[in-house]
């Protein structure tokens, strides 16, 4: 899906995207970069509610950075939805932070999705720059929040 631009239909990549309809989905958002991740959320509230998922069956959490992602994802579980999406964005600084921050947030989701029976999905951009960001959030790679969201009901319908 990443090359798409766009998610999928029902009828691309073999097999459709199951419907929404009884399913809770938990959003977690970093506030960092919030020009970024407001348009990744932006883009998984619109596929969910096109896909059948009731507005108020969509629990949005807001944790102060990508680090934190993963504390909040693990709340958001224990709260009883069906998946949990988290959405983040890291740019490359001049520093290894950005190293730390994404190994962390990657090794962190990993091990909630081996420890829980609810399935937690990586919509964290891991760009370079600003622009890279920009391109996947909305832009003209598409917005990988929508495919994150195709995820997450799918995943939901195992």
């Amino acid at each position: 899906m990443a090359t798409a631009h766009r998610y999928p239909s029902n009828t691309e990549n073999g097999g459709a995207i199951p419907s929404g309809k009884n399913r809770r989905i938990a959003l977690v958002v970093s506030e960092w970069n919030p020009e970024i991740t407001e348009n990744l959320y932006k883009g998984a509230q619109k596929v969910l509610l096109e896909n059948g998922v009731a507005a108020n069956d969509i629990f949005r959490t807001t944790v102060p950075g990508s680090f934190e992602l993963v504390y909040g994802a693990k709340k958001a579980i224990q709260s009883g939805v069906d998946a949990v999406i988290v959405i983040g964005s890291v740019i490359q600084g001049e520093t290894r932070h950005f190293d730390f921050v994404c190994q962390g947030v990657t090794q962190g989701v990993q091990m909630l999705n081996v420890q829980y029976d609810v399935p937690v999905i990586f919509c964290v951009l891991t760009d370079n720059t600003l622009e890279q960001a920009q391109a996947r959030s909305g832009g003209f790679l598409g917005n990988k929040g929508e495919e994150a969201a195709v995820a997450a009901l799918k995943m939901a319908s195992i």
